[in-house]
């Protein structure tokens, strides 16, 4: 399987992919912060990190199986401002939106073929 995981974080996708025994062949990370990426290569070092979601074209990835991702979710936490779309960070998920639109992932129509072997 092919996995394209957006926001991804320290691969918390890669974990729970791991542990429902599902295979992973390729597994494209987008991710900026540093350290989050240090962990992920420690734990997952053939994971392939692509950097800025902003500056992914969705058309360069073929044959996608699975694409996940959790943007940012600041601007809507009762603990923050509130500022739901308004902050910068809570428009990064249009980029999911953008990237899931223009990219060739394929549709599971069988998702027990895909992931039971």
């Amino acid at each position: 399987m092919k996995v394209l995981s957006l926001f991804d974080g320290i691969s918390c996708g890669q974990v729970a992919l791991e542990r429902a025994g599902i295979k992973v062949d390729t597994y494209y990370a987008s991710e900026i912060d540093e350290n989050a990426i240090k962990v992920t290569q420690k734990n997952y070092p053939n994971t392939i990190q692509l950097g800025d979601v902003t500056k992914i074209d969705g058309k360069e990835f073929d044959g996608i199986d699975l694409l996940i991702g959790g943007s940012p979710c600041q601007g809507f936490s009762f603990a923050g401002k509130q500022l739901n779309f308004i902050d910068p960070r809570s428009q990064l998920f249009f980029e999911f939106v953008r990237i899931n639109r223009h990219s060739s992932i394929s549709r599971l129509r069988d998702i027990r073929s895909s992931l039971c072997p």
